[in-house]
């Protein structure tokens, strides 16, 4: 995986955290994974499609999606509220549009899907030339998951490959 691809977004998850949560964040783990992604709690997933194709599932505990939410509205937030499954998908937004921003300045070229709920418990195998790099941060409101799994399109990749 080329850290070019990914470091965008490990930045904007950084400073979207820390920035809305009003506190540091720490990257505890950090693991490549082949196998099939398992759901964690609560997540959104957005897939990019063009020079670089690929997915980010944002991903929280219930626990830690229920403490963020309710720091979102103010007021405590029951595990059921359609705000929980909604500050998810908004704070994946928030990361993606920002790690998005670099890319572009960058000059890819993609379309990037709205986040929508991964609500699968097992799903999203990665193909035999793409594996997801899968980290964890650490906030004071419990660990956010962030699963990236990002390549060149074939394409892209040949055309680079001529040019060298």
């Amino acid at each position: 995986m080329r850290m070019e691809l990914i470091q965008p977004f490990i930045n904007a998850a950084d400073a979207v955290l820390c920035e809305t949560l009003q506190s540091p964040t720490k990257i505890v783990d950090v693991s490549m994974d082949e196998e099939t992604y398992r759901r964690k709690g609560v997540a959104a997933m957005i897939n990019i499609v063009g020079d670089i194709e690929g997915r980010v599932i944002f991903d929280l505990d219930i626990p830690t999606a229920v403490r963020i939410a309710s720091c979102f509205a103010g007021e405590p937030v029951a595990a059921s509220d359609a705000m929980v499954r909604d500050t998810v998908c908004e704070l994946a937004n928030q990361v993606i549009g920002n790690a998005i921003s670099t890319l572009n300045d960058q000059g890819m070229h993609f379309r990037v899907s709205p986040p929508e709920l991964h609500t699968a418990e097992v799903g999203v195998q990665g193909t035999e030339d793409t594996e997801a790099l899968v980290m964890c941060f650490d906030t004071p409101n419990g660990r956010v998951y962030m699963n990236i799994s990002m390549r060149y399109h074939r394409r892209r990749r040949a055309e680079r490959t001529a040019v060298i």
